[in-house]
């Protein structure tokens, strides 16, 4: 049989170093909460630093993901109510068809400080922003050519973070962006349609760039 050495009691850490370890450890579970796990999960960066390293994108893509999958489970178990339930006749005279939202046609190219265009794949989203001062105005309009798109209209930056508008399998949009504080500020749009989806953005008046984040 082996005899092992029982530790004495100054082999053992003490009360105070104990302690020591565990405020180290509490302070450093901490720190990475704050700059990792709430940037790159839930877009919330308090520090700004996970907005350097990337992952405030990254946090904003699965909430804007995760909203939409609950937009759909709710319009997925409202048609499913709907199949259930009774056809109600048409009235007579009545058409069957609704109308479609036809595309905004966008003004001349000339008359706009700046023009992108994004083509999204099915499932695909990209973001494009304006960097803006708190209180300055952009005129905007885009449209989407060949389907409809998801969008959210939103800003970041110091840590703060804004959604403007939010619309689902709309054609286009156009209005005067406020930005509500120093930072970017501008749209996400996600085709869920079959077909590739061209986004066209132009965009004009009081704002530093424009900028292609996503």
């Amino acid at each position: 049989m082996y005899n092992i050495a029982k530790p004495t009691p100054d082999d053992l850490p003490t009360s105070k170093q104990l302690l020591r370890s565990t405020l180290i450890a509490l302070v450093i579970a901490i720190a990475i909460l704050f700059t990792v796990v709430l940037p790159s999960e839930y877009a919330i960066d308090p520090t700004g630093i996970g907005r350097m390293l990337g992952l405030t994108e990254m946090g904003e893509i699965k909430t804007q993901l995760a909203e939409e999958a609950a937009i759909d489970a709710s319009m997925d178990a409202a048609a499913a109510r709907a199949a259930v339930q009774p056809a109600t006749p048409l009235d007579a005279g009545a058409s069957s068809v609704t109308a479609q939202p036809a595309p905004i046609p966008l003004p001349a190219t000339d008359s706009w400080r700046d023009e992108m265009q994004v083509v999204l794949t099915p499932g695909q989203g990209s973001e494009i922003k304006l960097v803006m001062q708190a209180g300055e105005r952009a005129e905007f309009s885009w449209v989407a050519q060949g389907g409809v798109v998801n969008f959210d209209t939103h800003g970041d930056g110091g840590g703060q973070s804004i959604s403007y508008e939010k619309g689902r399998s709309v054609p286009s949009d156009e209005g005067v962006l406020e930005a509500a504080f120093d930072g970017n500020h501008g749209w996400f749009w996600r085709n869920r349609g079959s077909s590739d989806v061209t986004v066209i953005i132009r965009a004009r008046g009081q704002y530093v760039e424009m900028k292609r984040v996503i």
